[in-house]
């Protein structure tokens, strides 16, 4: 009996796990490619993007603790009733009392309007990553699907030197192993192929995560380009042409840093270190207490036998600073603001020296990409079709010209690996100088 409840057990689970994985299944199928260009995918991001949606709701709750820091205080509705005779001679009363903050509020409310601009500051600053995170990945699916094709390519030259040395061997030019050592080489860049289409599955897994937008979650969007621009460039990178002569660090260097969104931020934390010592320092300040209202005494309580009507007003001062007097905190806010005026020369200090590697990287980079345009892609050409003529006129062998087709390949490569590093070496130089127009900077030289 329990042998047949764990057969049946057994083909139930087994059933509602081939039904879950039948649904994973029709839900990964059902799922459609999407080419998207840059700008629709930024703008997409900007949009949708669920980090970025959450980083502004933190902007709208910075706003409403604006109102809050400048509320007024509620009024108390205050009652004195006597029973009995207790109430002999004394009045009754009803009245409001309201607790008024003495220099206090306004400065309360500066602090969170600092607080304020301070997270205006850090939407743009995570507006401003999420487009370059959305560039740079962007940029690397291109740079993998071009490699892809670029192998492909390779692909169809080594199937033309096994054609090419098949034919050679069926007229008894060539031995046998030049076939297959053409099979071997072709069989080799297959694996080389593979390897490839998996690195472009995960560059657009990796575009996709940072779109990371809950809008058409049946959609994986793909880039719309199929290889990277040699000759030409994005145009919605705005990056500078390769051959284009660039301004030295020092000359971009005032502006660049004017425009650190992160040094505009410490800044930013300064003022409110500033405005929240004003805050507790009024914290020494007593308050006052306003309150007023309407007496009577009932004639069983009057000693005329008689109503009486009348109004009663006072006032206190509560808070005063004799037993305790903030000292510490007071402190403490103090050591803050120069704590903040520490971190603000320090962020400053540390983005001197970021800008100062991205556009040395860049550089070193354009360097390289001029030197494979102008030398190494343009020579290597011209040797493999002299290589490939020179075997099939019998004045080399197919390990020479193996070889030379290795060492295209890898310079190919080279080359669009260089490419791809022009694009992201700058966009991470767009990432230390906080802004994606460099000509921002270039027109104020």
């Amino acid at each position: 009996m329990k042998k047949m409840t764990f057969n049946i057990s057994f083909f139930v689970c087994s059933a509602v796990a081939i039904v879950l994985l039948l649904g994973l299944g029709d839900r990964a199928f059902s799922q459609t490619m999407k080419k998207i260009n840059l700008n629709d995918a930024i703008e997409l991001a900007l949009t949708n993007n669920l980090d970025l949606q959450s980083e502004r709701i933190n902007l709208e709750l910075a706003k409403n603790n604006v109102k809050t820091a400048n509320k007024l205080q509620n009024p108390e509705i205050n009652l004195f009733y006597n029973y009995g005779a207790s109430g002999k001679g004394n009045p009754q009363q009803i009245g409001l009392s309201e607790t008024l903050e003495i220099a206090k509020r306004a400065p309360r409310k500066h602090l969170a309007q600092a607080n304020l601009l301070k997270k205006d500051i850090d939407v743009h600053i995570k507006e401003f990553e999420l487009e370059m995170d959305v560039r740079e990945t962007y940029v690397d699916l291109v740079s993998a699907k071009t490699i892809l094709q670029c192998l492909k390519e390779q692909e169809k030259l080594l199937e033309e030197f096994l054609s090419l040395s098949k034919k050679r061997h069926s007229s008894g030019e060539v031995l046998e192993t030049d076939v297959i050592q053409a099979q071997i080489a072709l069989n080799q860049i297959a694996t080389q192929i593979n390897t490839a289409s998996t690195n472009v599955q995960s560059a657009r897994n990796d575009f996709n995560k940072a779109l990371n937008t809950n809008q058409d979650a049946d959609i994986v969007y793909d880039a719309f380009e199929d290889d990277l621009p040699g000759e030409t460039v994005f145009i919605s990178l705005k990056t500078p042409d390769c051959d284009k002569k660039m301004p030295s660090f020092n000359e971009i260097l005032p502006v660049a840093l004017e425009k650190r969104l992160d040094v505009r931020a410490a800044k930013q934390e300064i003022d409110i270190a500033k405005k929240n010592l004003v805050v507790v320092s009024r914290q020494r300040i007593p308050d006052v207490e306003l309150f007023g209202g309407y007496a009577y005494q009932a004639q069983n309580h009057s000693d005329t036998g008689e109503y009486r009507a009348g109004a009663y007003a006072g006032a206190n001062v509560y808070n005063i600073p004799v037993l305790y007097t903030f000292k510490p905190e007071i402190k403490n806010a103090s050591l803050q603001v120069e704590q903040a005026q520490i971190n603000y020369e320090s962020v400053k200090n540390k983005a001197v020296k970021e800008m100062d590697s991205a556009y040395a990287q860049f550089l070193n980079s354009q360097k390289n990409l001029i030197f494979y345009k102008q030398k190494l892609v343009k020579d290597s050409e011209k040797l493999i079709d002299i290589s490939k003529k020179n075997y099939n006129d019998g004045k080399t062998d197919l390990t020479s010209l193996v070889v030379m087709e290795q060492s295209y390949k890898e310079i190919v490569i080279g080359y669009i690996n260089a490419l791809a590093d022009y694009y992201t070496d700058w966009i991470d130089f767009l990432r230390t100088v906080n802004s994606e127009d460099f000509n921002i900077f270039v027109e104020q030289i």
